[in-house]
């Protein structure tokens, strides 16, 4: 199953983007984990120990100590106080779990420093940095009326806020670059095929339709890909049918042109009358040739325009096919060909010239190409549209040929042993296509051939 560009695209665009997200996070989680934990720890740490160095020179009152525990507080701080012995107090906001954590007694006890913020775990990663707990602080002891106390400090959650927009800032940013990263990554393999078919474009106008195109892919590009090999076989196959047209057509213009003008020499020095009219008739045999091959040339040209305007009539199918076999009866008598037919009245609407050249490129190849003493046989029906079938008894055509008898250019005798330009039946098609029939071919080698002419009815 082909997987559109489109959705490839978006699918890389979200893995990119699911990717990118869950690594920001573990790297700014990463960022916060291995230093902006610590810092933030040591920042509070210092800041409480500013706070018990004031408290240590200040008088010794308990409305001074609140007061100014109050005012420190009012700066973004949230504080607890204790003596281990019922006496505590908070400032600033309240804890939303004032539970007190058994390291912290060692503050009052050992006199230690509490790195609660440092050592605080928690499965919500980085989150736990914001999380309003009494053991999410740092603690120091002091001394104060002859008491040990403990002050506990963290930041409460509005200054903490630009914290999280520095985090969220890395965590974007992280984010941003692996973005970027991975749709240049995309970019570059999407356009590493586009590459190679530019690459194969720019040998296929220099006249290299066998230039490899290594490109595996099941979507537009893959697609694209194998659109453009068909094309290099067509091209290659029109090229070289091209070369063997042209130097068909070069003999079959040559050998009458060479005729022509040693008979006309010939023709000067004739002594008898009788010797002047046979030189003539071979002149007039290979003008008429000629004439045969140019009017194909022409008629071809004309067919392969875009719109080509046909001459629409009614007409008499049996009497023109009549006409036909009458036109070349001498010929199948010279060669003891006999013919049958089956050819009943039957009026049809169509270009009457151009279906004349069908049944005379139909008949003169069964003439040609029949064995001596062969038969011909020539059967027209009319059951909804109308057929006309054209079969003889001569050579036949090869499997691997009857594919390409239609196509331009294209003669199964590449030795020229019979006359001929391999245009004829390219024309048929054409014709027949324009009426918008159908032309079919049955055939075996050395036993015959068979051609089906498929006609539309009048109606349509």
């Amino acid at each position: 199953m082909m997987k559109t560009l489109y959705k490839q695209f978006i699918a890389a665009t979200l893995l990119i983007l699911v990717v990118s997200t869950v690594l920001g996070f573990f790297l700014a989680n990463f960022f916060y984990m291995n230093y902006t934990k610590k810092k933030t720890d040591q920042q509070q740490e210092d800041r409480a120990k500013e706070i018990v160095k004031v408290l240590d020179a200040m008088h010794h009152s308990g409305e001074t100590f609140d007061r100014y525990l109050d005012s420190v507080s009012k700066l973004g701080y949230q504080i607890y106080v204790t003596n281990g012995q019922g006496d505590e107090r908070f400032y600033g906001l309240p804890f939303k779990n004032e539970e007190f954590p058994e390291e912290a007694e060692r503050v009052l006890t050992e006199g230690d420093v509490y790195h609660g913020i440092s050592n605080f775990s928690t499965l919500n990663f980085m989150f736990g940095h914001f999380s309003n707990e009494l053991q999410n602080t740092v603690g120091v002891p002091f001394e104060y009326d002859g008491d040990t106390y403990g002050l506990f400090i963290r930041s409460d959650t509005k200054l903490l806020a630009s914290d999280f927009h520095t985090v969220l800032a890395g965590f974007i940013a992280v984010i941003a670059i692996l973005n970027i990263v991975g749709m240049m990554m995309l970019a570059k393999q999407l356009t590493r095929p586009i590459s190679k078919l530019t690459e194969a474009t720019r040998q296929v106008s220099q006249e290299n339709f066998s230039y490899p195109i290594d490109i595996h892919r099941k979507d537009e590009i893959g697609e694209l890909s194998e659109s453009f090999h068909r094309m290099q076989n067509q091209l290659l196959h029109n090229d070289r049918a091209r070369k063997s047209f042209i130097s068909s057509v070069s003999h079959d213009f040559q050998s009458p042109l060479m005729n022509i003008q040693g008979y006309a020499d010939l023709l000067k020095t004739a002594e008898g009358e009788e010797e002047r009219i046979e030189y003539a008739e071979v002149i007039e045999r290979e003008t008429k040739r000629l004439s045969n091959l140019t009017k194909q040339l022409l008629l071809l040209t004309s067919l392969d325009q875009e719109a080509y305007p046909l001459k629409v009539t009614d007409y008499s199918l049996d009497e023109q096919l009549k006409a036909v076999i009458r036109k070349y009866r001498w010929r199948m008598d010279e060669e003891g060909i006999e013919l049958s037919y089956k050819i009943p009245a039957a009026t049809i609407r169509a270009d009457e010239e151009l279906l004349e050249n069908v049944w005379e490129n139909l008949l003169t190849n069964a003439i040609k190409y029949n064995r001596e003493d062969g038969t011909i046989g020539i059967t027209l029906e009319q059951d909804g549209g109308t057929r006309v079938i054209i079969s003889d008894t001569g050579i036949g055509i090869a499997e691997d040929d009857v594919s390409q008898v239609f196509d331009k250019f294209y003669r199964v005798d590449d030795s020229r042993t019979k006359e001929g330009t391999g245009l004829g039946l390219s024309i048929v098609r054409q014709i027949i296509s324009l009426h918008g029939g159908e032309v079919a071919i049955e055939s075996e080698l050395g036993k015959g051939t068979r051609f089906i002419i498929t006609l539309p009815s009048k109606e349509n």
